[in-house]
C-alpha cells in the first residue's frame, strides 16, 4: 500500500512539472514562480545547469514517471520487509542525474541517506518535498553532509574518485560507480535527420553526461563535412562561456602541437583512437569492417555506457537521439540497482 502511494505520488508529481514546463511564465502562479526560482538559483550556483537543459531534464523525467511505466519496472520486485539505510553519493555533472538512484531506494522500501553534488544542491530537494506532499504518505529521506549509520551504499565519482570511494567502503554492501562515455557507429546511409537526432546524443546537456557520444566510428569514405553540417542546431553551445573557454583551450593545444583537426568554429574532429575526448573535441576513427569495431566495443565494454547506431549493425545499441533518453530499467554502468536493493 504504502509504495502505492508513493508511486501515485511519483505520477501527480509528473502531472505537476508537464503543468509547470507547459504554462507561459507570463501567467506563472506564485507556486510555478517558486519552481522557476528553483531552476533560476540552479543555474546562477551551476552555469553548466541552464534553463534549457533543466526543462529538458525535467520533462524526460515526467515520460517516465507513469502510473503503468513505474509498476512494470517493478513487477518483479517486492518491498523491503526490513527497512534499510542506503548512503547515496550523488554526482552533478547533468541535472537530476541521481534522482534515478533516489526513487530507486525509496520504492524499494528502503530509505536514502542523500549526499547531494555541490554542482546540483537546488532540484531534488525541491522535488522530493512536492513528491512527500503528493503521497499521502510518508517518504523518508535524509540530506546530509557526510555519511553515517548506513547499510549500503550507492556512489558515483570519476575514476580517481572511485578508488578512494571503494577502499572507504571496502566493508559496506556497496555499487561504486566510474567514468563512462558513449559511442556511435555510423553506417554510411544515415539521413540528415539521424544525423541531426546524432547531434542531440553528442550536444545536449554540452556533452557532459555519461551518456552523451564523445568518440564515432565512421565508414572509410564518408564525408566529415555531413557531419558538421548536422551539427548546426547546436551551434550556439559557443555561447556559453564554459563551453567557449574548453573549445578555445583545446583548439590552441591542437595549433602549438600542429595536431590535425576539423573545425567548424564550435566543435572540433579529431582523428583519434581514445575513446574519452576533451568537452568541444569529438574523437573519430574509420572503419574498413566492422568486425573492427566490434573489438574495440569488447575491449572497452567496461568504459562504455551506451552505443548509438542502426539496429541492423547489430551492436546492442540505441537509436539516434535517444542517448538522453534511458528508461527506467536503463542503469548507470550496466548495474542493476534494484536488483542490488532487493538483497541488501
Amino acid at each position: 500500500m504504502k509504495t502505492e502511494k508513493q508511486i501515485l505520488g511519483l505520477c501527480k508529481l509528473s502531472t505537476y512539472i508537464k503543468d509547470f514546463l507547459n504554462t507561459d511564465p507570463e501567467n506563472f502562479s506564485a507556486e510555478e514562480e517558486e519552481f522557476m526560482g528553483v531552476l533560476r538559483r540552479s543555474e546562477i550556483e551551476n552555469s553548466w545547469f541552464t534553463i534549457e537543459n533543466q526543462k529538458f531534464a525535467l520533462q524526460k523525467w515526467t515520460d517516465l514517471l507513469e502510473e503503468k511505466s513505474l509498476k512494470s519496472w517493478l513487477a518483479d520486485y517486492e518491498p523491503a520487509k526490513i527497512p534499510k539505510k542506503v548512503g547515496l553519493i550523488l554526482a552533478g555533472n547533468i541535472p537530476l542525474v541521481g534522482f534515478h538512484d533516489v526513487i530507486s531506494v525509496i520504492l524499494s522500501g528502503h530509505s536514502p541517506i542523500i549526499k547531494l553534488s555541490s554542482k546540483d544542491k537546488m532540484m531534488l530537494p525541491f522535488l522530493l518535498k512536492k513528491w512527500q506532499i503528493f503521497s499521502e504518505e510518508s517518504i523518508e529521506y535524509e540530506l546530509v553532509e557526510r555519511l553515517q549509520n548506513f547499510d549500503a551504499v550507492i556512489a558515483t565519482g570519476s575514476n580517481n574518485t572511485a578508488r578512494y570511494l571503494e577502499y572507504y567502503f571496502k566493508d559496506s554492501l556497496s555499487i561504486i560507480r566510474k567514468n563512462r562515455t558513449s559511442v556511435a557507429v555510423l553506417k554510411g546511409d544515415e539521413t540528415p535527420e539521424e544525423l541531426e537526432l546524432l547531434a542531440e546524443d553528442i550536444f545536449r546537456y554540452f556533452g557532459l553526461g555519461c551518456r552523451n557520444v564523445t568518440r564515432l566510428f565512421i565508414p572509410q569514405d564518408f564525408k566529415i563535412d555531413l557531419i558538421f553540417e548536422s551539427f548546426l542546431n547546436f551551434k550556439n553551445v559557443i555561447n556559453h562561456h564554459k563551453y567557449a573557454n574548453n573549445y578555445e583551450y583545446n583548439r590552441a593545444i591542437y595549433l602549438l602541437n600542429a595536431e590535425r583537426f576539423w573545425d567548424n568554429n564550435f566543435v572540433m574532429l579529431k582523428e583519434d583512437a581514445a575513446l574519452f575526448s576533451p568537452l568541444s573535441v569529438l574523437n573519430f576513427t574509420r572503419y574498413k569492417t566492422l568486425d573492427e569495431v566490434k573489438d574495440f566495443l569488447s575491449e572497452n565494454e567496461e568504459n562504455i555506457q551506451a552505443v548509438v547506431a542502426k539496429p541492423e549493425l547489430g551492436l546492442d545499441s540505441i537509436n539516434f537521439g535517444e542517448a538522453q533518453t534511458p528508461g527506467l530499467d536503463t542503469y548507470a554502468d550496466n548495474v542493476n540497482t534494484i536488483n542490488f536493493l532487493a538483497v541488501i
